[in-house]
């Protein structure tokens, strides 16, 4: 099965850093936060991606084609201009860059991949989150119900901490980090049959989000896989820096992988 990833949006909350390179190419650690969304799908044995360029898409093209010297030592005969890498830890990756256009709406980016995945089930996710989801447990549970799509849901953290006060104004409980209000969001990682594709109409401003999502819920096509596990999108500058200190701690959660 291949990944199909979302990273052409031009991550505008996120322009302290998105100004000069696009938003899934900013680093957690010492590599991109696509680098490590990769990572996750490639623990469970999924190594053929798609990923669907616009906003600086050649910053990725480079940073892939040149994947190989990133990762390893090399000697550099200046006189042939030969390159000898040792220590290779590249992955074993394939990957198809797909331009899909600058201005392009997400539900018309996904439309062009229709020609590359033949009749085959394919994951889709976008290229700002980080999740320790079980992929292999989300594709088994997408097997299971026969819909077109599996969309993964979680419950993100609430943005302040929340008191707990009592009839005479005493605060009895803190909780720091409490979940929203109950409710399930779409964290983004989707498991998508063919037949999606017929619900995703032509122009470039089909945001799939939007018809394509709602069309297929009320034709009964979409089962969500609750995830009850660590969830982040990258979308402001406080994410990126709170995924970097997870990343910083030697613990971060979505690093399922050795």
């Amino acid at each position: 099965m291949k990944v199909v990833i979302l990273a052409g949006g031009f991550g505008t909350r996120l322009s302290e850093e998105t100004t000069i390179k696009p938003k899934p190419m900013v680093k957690i650690g010492e590599k991109p936060i696509l680098w490590h969304i990769m990572k996750i799908y490639s623990h469970f044995g999924f190594n053929e991606f798609i990923i669907l360029l616009g906003y600086k898409g050649y910053f990725i093209k480079e940073y892939f084609v040149n994947y190989n010297l990133h990762m390893s030592d090399i000697t550099i005969d200046i006189a042939t201009g030969a390159i000898e890498t040792h220590n290779n830890f590249s992955e074993p990756w394939k990957i198809t860059l797909l331009d899909t256009g600058w201005d392009t709406m997400t539900g018309a980016r996904i439309k062009q991949v229709e020609r590359f995945t033949k009749e085959e089930d394919f994951f889709l996710t976008y290229g700002d989150g980080v999740a320790n989801v079980d992929i292999e447990a989300t594709l088994k549970f997408h097997e299971s119900h026969g819909k077109l799509l599996t969309m993964t849901s979680a419950q993100p953290d609430g943005r302040f901490g929340a008191l707990e006060i009592d009839e005479d104004l005493r605060i009895t409980r803190f909780q720091e980090k409490p979940k929203g209000d109950g409710s399930f969001v779409n964290a983004g990682f989707f498991v998508c049959k063919k037949g999606i594709f017929d619900y995703i109409g032509e122009g470039s401003d089909v945001v799939f989000e939007k018809e394509p999502l709602t069309n297929l819920a009320a034709a009964g096509e979409i089962f969500t896989y609750k995830h009850e596990g660590f969830w982040m999108p990258m979308d402001t500058l406080r994410e990126k820096n709170l995924l970097q200190a997870h990343w910083d701690s030697g613990k971060a959660p979505w690093k399922t992988w050795d």
